[in-house]
């Protein structure tokens, strides 16, 4: 019974409350097989004891329980850390953001400030943006007035009166209450009726400020194509004188302008066929392309973030809805670049087709200019031709009397010059002739001198070789009686010492050496 009683109760679990169970299989449930298969009067055959049994049961249920209660405890946590962390990167982001759209706020106050003061558009324009501006912050101080302030008002009297609730009894306090309840709810529906009118005029307003921007687009864009692709008016205003050739230059631009025309097409209708395949609508497109501008292209996770925003933005749309829209967003803003630098293409390359034509007529027309020029001129050319002919041979007589009076004057200066030549090397050869002259004057004085100084010289040497002789003979006289005077000393010596020798060995040494 207790066994019937679990399997109910197993039963009758809730799916989600039910607790990870598992079955296992061993020798001993086999076994237990076994002896039932052989009945219970088997030998070796126990009872079964559902109550311990059963409290076992319980105790798995339990502990598997709580395991469950603590993996779905650390999901929340994790799930709450995680969405803290997003919710930390999107206020830095939001951050960033706001202050980035004051600072441009506030520079294009001050471009559009400068711009009004210094061009002088005009004093009525400038007194309507003024007027303007008055009455929007005359209405903003009225908003503040009527609702921002009761409502602050209206939240400080709440506060007030609820204190002194919660010190009466139940029935005071419901009827406080219900009269507070009654006050927030005309307050609600008030405000309720305030911004659906604020937000009906908001989204008539965004309407026509939409209409009004895609027809200056599409006006402005549908005006750039039908210039690119009119005929130039420099066609039209240049003549050439050659037919074939301006023809050939405007159908030439026909099939340029033709090709560019059909890439356009192609593209237009291929922006068409993503545009229909939009997730969204207009205004929650708008919405996903903000959202996608507020996250810079170097955010790290920036795919993570900004999807998680629009999941917060639209709660109705899944991921995929989103990350489809996603990818049409990015064909279509490639599309849209590919067209942009299709019609760049297009309007550089008429530029240059147009230059190279009128520079192509301009010279045509030159030429022609040209041929006709040269066929009128030609007869005055051949008479301007007789003419220098003419003046060609007259200058040539000239010329050929100047060269025979020049050629006639330079040999008479040759003659000069020759004459001249003669005269200096006479007069120089009589120069030289002087100068040899004292030379040799001077040389023979020289020479005479140079005698009487080597006689001098050599009576005076034979002089001093005299007297040489004699001193030398005297010298060799003093030496000989040198001589013989040493040698009579050393006699002298030698027999004194062969006298004295006997008292020289008796004397003591120190005595001798006295």
């Amino acid at each position: 019974m207790c066994a019937a009683s679990a399997s109910s109760d197993t039963e009758n679990m809730n799916k989600t409350d039910r607790p990870f169970m598992t079955i296992q299989r061993n020798d001993s449930s086999d076994n237990l097989v076994f002896h039932m298969k052989n009945g219970i009067r088997s030998i070796k055959y126990k009872p079964v004891d559902y109550q311990q049994l059963y409290a076992l049961t319980e105790a798995k249920k339990l502990a598997s329980a709580s395991t469950e209660l603590k993996i779905r405890k650390a999901v929340q946590t994790s799930k709450i850390s995680k969405e803290q962390t997003l919710i930390k990167q999107h206020k830095q982001v939001w951050w960033q953001e706001h202050q980035r759209l004051n600072e441009v706020r506030c520079k294009m106050e001050c471009e559009i400030k400068s711009f009004l003061n210094e061009e002088n558009i005009g004093n009525e324009f400038l007194s309507d943006l003024l007027n303007f501006e008055r009455e929007l912050a005359e209405q903003w101080c009225i908003y503040l007035e009527n609702v921002i302030h009761p409502i602050q008002q209206l939240r400080e009297d709440l506060k007030y009166r609820l204190h002194p609730i919660s010190q009466c009894s139940h029935s005071q306090s419901e009827f406080n209450s219900l009269k507070v309840l009654e006050e927030v709810d005309s307050v609600k529906k008030q405000l309720k009726a305030v911004f659906e009118r604020l937000s009906l005029e908001q989204q008539k307003t965004e309407k026509n400020l939409s209409e009004w921007s895609v027809q200056i687009l599409d006006h402005s864009s549908e005006e750039g194509i039908n210039l690119l692709s009119e005929l130039p008016m420099e066609f039209e205003t240049l003549e050439c004188p050659y037919s074939d050739l301006k023809s050939s230059i405007l159908n030439e631009f026909c099939s340029f302008t033709e090709k560019y025309q059909k890439k356009l097409q192609d593209f237009d209708l291929q922006l068409e066929d993503i545009y229909r395949n939009f997730q969204l609508s207009d205004e929650d497109h708008w919405i996903f392309q903000a959202v996608l501008d507020q996250y810079p292209g170097d955010l790290c996770g920036r795919r993570t973030l900004y999807l998680d925003m629009l999941q917060r933005y639209f709660p109705r749309k899944s991921r995929h809805d989103l990350v489809e829209h996603e990818k049409y967003c990015d064909q279509y803003r490639f599309a849209k670049e590919q067209r942009r630098i299709l019609i760049s293409s297009w309007n550089k390359n008429r530029r240059d087709f147009i230059q190279k034509a009128v520079l192509t007529l301009t010279e045509a027309c030159a030429a022609h200019e040209m041929e006709s020029m040269m066929t009128k001129d030609r007869k005055k050319q051949q008479e301007v031709c007789a003419d220098l002919k003419a003046k060609v041979l007259k200058w040539r007589a000239h010329q050929e009397e100047v060269a025979r009076l020049e050629m006639e004057i330079s040999v008479r200066r040759r003659e000069k010059e020759e004459e001249k030549e003669k005269l200096w090397k006479k007069k120089e050869l009589l120069q030289r002739e002087e100068k040899e002259k004292k030379i040799r004057k001077y040389w023979a004085e020289k020479e005479k001198k140079w005698q009487e100084m080597e006689m001098r010289d050599l009576r005076r040497l034979e002089e001093l070789k005299k007297l040489m002789a004699e001193q030398s003979v005297k010298d060799r006289e003093r030496m000989t009686e040198h001589v013989a005077w040493r040698q009579g000393i050393e006699a002298i010596y030698l027999s004194l010492t062969q006298a004295f020798s006997p008292l020289i060995r008796g004397m003591p040494s120190s005595q001798l050496g006295k």
